[in-house]
């Protein structure tokens, strides 16, 4: 039933809230109860009644919600999602830059209940108990892309073998004659930068060797961070031989530091990145990571919420596995050469 077809008046008095609190219902406001919005929705539904600027029955799209678009991690995420998506032709994709890497802004919820999406995919992001009720409300599902905390046995979630990747790293180097392995991790209250640490930590307990806190610096995941926290740890007399960085872009970062204290890569200073983004295998020399399946992780996202919509079971956590990708950036420490 078309908009002209159905009167406002006529859900407001079927639902017995006023003609404003209905408009707000209808404008996604925030300051009305969850209740009054759930029965007001659901007489709005009933009734037929058409949003105006909604799109026509048969268009759908999903809401890819991240902290920002300008590092190609993100991109290479979005493309596993459009990758997912070209199997369902009545769905498209739509982002928004919102909040942190813990929460979107306070006033995302707003907007994302005016735009009414077919599910959300939040990279990164743990929403509270309020937000996910709201949602929910509203039939909206959610993903959470490699949560920054503990995912709640109820949330939909998907991220990589993080404590896995870190143990691979570190053993590489190990093998490779290295026992001062600087690491900068990803910032500390994520989730992902905490399993890191612990696997670049269970693998030099593997070989006894203690974790030495001069050697572990805190980054966040940007090549200027990389960067600064690179140059502090090779500022120390007894620098590292090798420096395990928790992301690719960080260890760009670690590239810049290398050059400019004068070391050759990997003769001098062998370097591990994490993720294997596109540009990794193109640095110089190519840069040794561990891959994060991002486009399967993204793509697995967007399948699990087209299947929770849908109505379909899926899995409620899913953790894909970690490899490691050898290149041009890690070699035998100098004096295991000998």
């Amino acid at each position: 039933m078309s908009e002209s077809k159905v009167r406002l008046a006529d859900i407001a008095k079927h639902t017995g809230y006023s003609l404003a609190t209905v408009s707000k219902a209808l404008n996604g406001r925030s300051d009305i109860s969850d209740e009054a919005r759930t029965a007001i929705d659901q007489a709005l539904k009933a009734s037929g009644y058409q949003r105006r600027g909604q799109k026509a029955a048969g268009q759908r799209y999903i809401e890819v919600v991240f902290q920002d678009l300008d590092t190609i991690w993100a991109l290479e995420v979005l493309r596993g999602v459009l990758r997912e998506t070209r199997h369902s032709p009545d769905i498209s994709v739509i982002t928004t830059e919102s909040g942190t890497r813990q929460h979107p802004d306070d006033d995302w919820i707003t907007g994302m209940l005016r735009r009414r999406p077919f599910g959300v995919i939040f990279i990164f992001a743990n929403l509270t108990e309020k937000e996910k009720t709201k949602l929910q409300a509203n039939g909206i599902p959610y993903v959470i892309f490699d949560p920054s905390g503990e995912p709640s046995n109820d949330d939909f979630s998907v991220q990589a073998d993080n404590w896995a990747g870190g143990v691979l790293a570190t053993r590489h180097l190990l093998a490779l004659g290295h026992t001062r392995i600087g690491i900068i991790t990803g910032p500390e209250e994520m989730m992902c930068s905490r399993a890191r640490l612990d696997g670049y930590t269970s693998a030099l307990a593997e070989q006894g060797i203690a974790l030495d806190p001069e050697l572990v610096t805190e980054g966040d995941f940007t090549t200027e961070g990389g960067y600064a926290q690179a140059m502090a740890l090779l500022e120390n007399p007894n620098r590292p031989t090798a420096i395990f960085a928790g992301s690719d872009l960080q260890a760009m970062g670690v590239y810049e530091a290398a050059r400019q204290n004068r070391l050759r890569i990997p003769e001098d200073l062998s370097v591990v990145g994490f993720d294997d983004v596109q540009t990794s295998a193109f640095l110089g020399p190519a840069l040794t990571t561990v891959r994060q399946p991002l486009h399967d992780m993204a793509a697995v996202s967007t399948r699990m919420l087209i299947d929770t919509a849908e109505g379909r079971p899926t899995q409620h956590h899913v953790i894909l596995p970690t490899t490691l990708v050898v290149r041009g950036s890690t070699a035998r420490l100098a004096s295991e050469a000998r």
